[in-house]
């Protein structure tokens, strides 16, 4: 067996349709067809179920693409190994990261894409649910996200920062000079919040339900972008994590307060708990793990 068939059904296994996996590999849907079918010849299975499209796969093929998963990415671990015997340190970086934590990624990436002129990055942007699953299958090598989280217990963590959570206004004139909110103040203004289904809202959810109040926002989104418009141009206010103030336009054209008593919440990377780590990600942990990334996101803070 080759492993250029196995890359074919994880194609196939992220694309669910022949002809576009196909083109993902670069061949032939006949081509890609027949390295699946050759695949169920040697084991005398069937993986795939087929009607007059792809229809999924057989619970016997869901065990044999996870071996697929696992079998590619041992081969590019290898290859990486290789690489870094000749003290080279290349290949690419797949990183998921919830949306609040989307603005730390250049932050992190910087000192890799300085120091490992051979690596490059990919970047995701992906709920917890969606970027524990990819991990669990080998499409993403790590995962940027709370650390609260119970499913955690399968994972490898490294905590990264915690972040406390701000109020944010369109200009400092809307708070009336306030240093600081009550979360029940806050809860009485009109707001603009992540939706339900967030792990930051429902820390904030939490958070509320704590001082023995609820929020109405006016609006729900799950952007940050489209937040930060609302609160700028429609002048709403806005509860967020305070490491998106490292979004220069959320720093310099917005006001934000402490909101007490604090919340705080771990971030960090979460990665598969296997050994030995590809060399790649290895390389990319450590340089994460050397940016002080407390340090820069608590002098965002209004003090």
């Amino acid at each position: 067996m080759f492993i250029r068939q196995l890359s074919y059904l994880v194609a196939l296994s992220q694309a669910q349709h022949f002809r576009r996996a196909a083109a993902m590999c670069n061949v032939s849907q006949p081509t890609l067809s027949g390295a699946i079918r050759s695949i169920e010849e040697e084991f005398g299975l069937p993986i795939v179920r087929r009607g007059r499209r792809f229809e999924g796969f057989t619970p016997e093929g869901e065990r044999v693409l996870a071996w697929a998963r696992q079998v590619l990415a041992d081969c590019e671990g290898l290859r990486q190994e290789a690489s870094a015997s000749r003290r080279e340190v290349s290949g690419c970086l797949r990183l998921g990261a919830i949306p609040t934590a989307l603005p730390l990624v250049p932050q992190l990436t910087d000192a890799c894409l300085r120091d490992f002129p051979g690596m490059r990055h990919e970047i995701y942007t992906l709920c917890a649910t969606q970027a524990l699953r990819q991990l669990a299958e080998l499409d993403l090598d790590v995962g940027l996200s709370y650390l609260d989280d119970p499913r955690l217990r399968e994972f490898e963590t490294i905590p990264l920062f915690r972040e406390r959570y701000v109020l944010i206004a369109r200009d400092e004139t809307a708070l009336a000079g306030r240093t600081s909110l009550s979360w029940h103040e806050a809860a009485k203004l009109p707001l603009c919040l992540l939706t339900g289904n967030m792990q930051c809202r429902q820390g904030i959810d939490a958070a509320l339900a704590r001082a023995g109040t609820s929020a109405s926002p006016r609006v729900e989104t799950d952007s940050l972008m489209a937040l930060y418009a609302h609160v700028r141009c429609a002048g709403l206010f806005s509860i967020v994590p305070h490491s998106v103030l490292c979004l220069e336009e959320m720093r310099d054209e917005l006001h934000a307060v402490p909101l007490r008593p604090a919340l705080h919440r771990e971030i960090g990377l979460i990665l598969r708990d296997r050994q030995p780590r590809a060399p790649l990600l290895d390389a990319a942990v450590a340089s994460f793990r050397s940016v002080d990334l407390q340090r820069r996101l608590d002098a965002l803070l209004p003090v």
